[in-house]
């Protein structure tokens, strides 16, 4: 039979068999027994002052308890030679509460614990496993969701990767689209701009020709009708005269009425009133195109 190991049968005798963790405050009994001060008071009854001692049941006087430093230097000790031992061997951690190598795993309270919290009341009645093995058990499952995760970033990273790719060819074809608008745009800025000039300046000469004929039309109208006013009024007058003064060159003012021609006003030729109409249908074929251009 293998011999066992001194660190494990230091920690054994650094232990409180009543609470099963390293002694604290440790007392020597009357009977020879050491416990923890904390776990002999939780022995004596209200105002006693007697107990029975759990470990061989004598009666033990509260005031035969006597400190044992010798013990409490040995379980520092114990302590201290765990921790190393731990660290020697590659443990898996060291215990924060013991200082013990954390050996074994708890399986309700999913954490490794070491053999101090193993005999201790926290974990005594529960399923416990050595650390070696509940982590071969659990790797593999571990691993399935490693892979399955790996597997969800790479499509992940695929998608990122097409999502970028394609805004960027989105982006480049915009860019091109918004050259193009821009470039279009001035050229038809350039366009309606010279149309505009084009345009008003027919207009303009269009204006002209209508005002020359008008202006001609009223100058001869009015020099007709200021002709025909003194006529009239030379008749006027004879006609009041006596008639010895009445007939005197009745004839050739008759003649000169009977050969008085009326001049006809120049009329607006009927090339102008197409070209005012065309330039009506102009207008209203570009608020077509406007209304159309808007409507896209």
């Amino acid at each position: 039979m293998a011999a066992e190991n001194p660190v494990e049968s230091l920690q054994k005798e650094a232990t409180c068999p009543v609470c099963l963790e390293y002694f604290t405050e440790p007392v020597i009994l009357e009977c020879g027994h050491n416990l923890c001060r904390a776990c002999i008071s939780q022995c004596w009854d209200g105002s006693a002052t007697a107990a029975s001692c759990p470990q061989g049941r004598q009666t033990v006087q509260q005031g035969n308890l006597r400190p044992n430093r010798q013990l409490a230097n040995m379980v520092e000790i114990a302590k201290q030679l765990s921790l190393q031992a731990a660290k020697g061997t590659g443990g898996d951690g060291v215990c924060g509460k013991h200082q013990e190598a954390l050996e074994l795993f708890c399986e309700e309270d999913q954490t490794p614990i070491c053999v101090v919290c193993d005999r201790s009341r926290a974990h005594r009645a529960h399923m416990v496993v050595p650390i070696q093995k509940a982590a071969q058990e659990y790797k593999p499952k571990i691993q399935t969701q490693l892979k399955t995760l790996r597997a969800e970033r790479e499509k992940l990273l695929g998608l990122k990767v097409t999502g970028e790719g394609k805004s960027q060819e989105y982006l480049k074809q915009t860019q091109t689209e918004r050259q193009k608008i821009v470039s279009e745009f001035q050229q038809l800025r350039q366009f309606l701009k010279e149309q505009e000039r084009l345009l008003l300046a027919q207009l303009e000469k269009l204006d002209e020709e209508i005002v020359r004929i008008r202006n001609e039309n009223v100058n001869k109208l009015s020099e007709q009708i200021s002709h025909l006013s003194e006529l009239i009024s030379e008749l006027e007058g004879k006609c009041q005269k006596p008639a010895s003064e009445f007939l005197q060159d009745v004839r050739s003012t008759l003649s000169r009425c009977e050969k008085r021609k009326l001049q006809q006003p120049e009329e607006i030729s009927p090339e102008l009133g197409e070209q005012v109409s065309g330039f009506s249908q102009k207008t209203i074929a570009l608020l077509e195109a406007l209304r159309k251009f808007k409507g896209t």
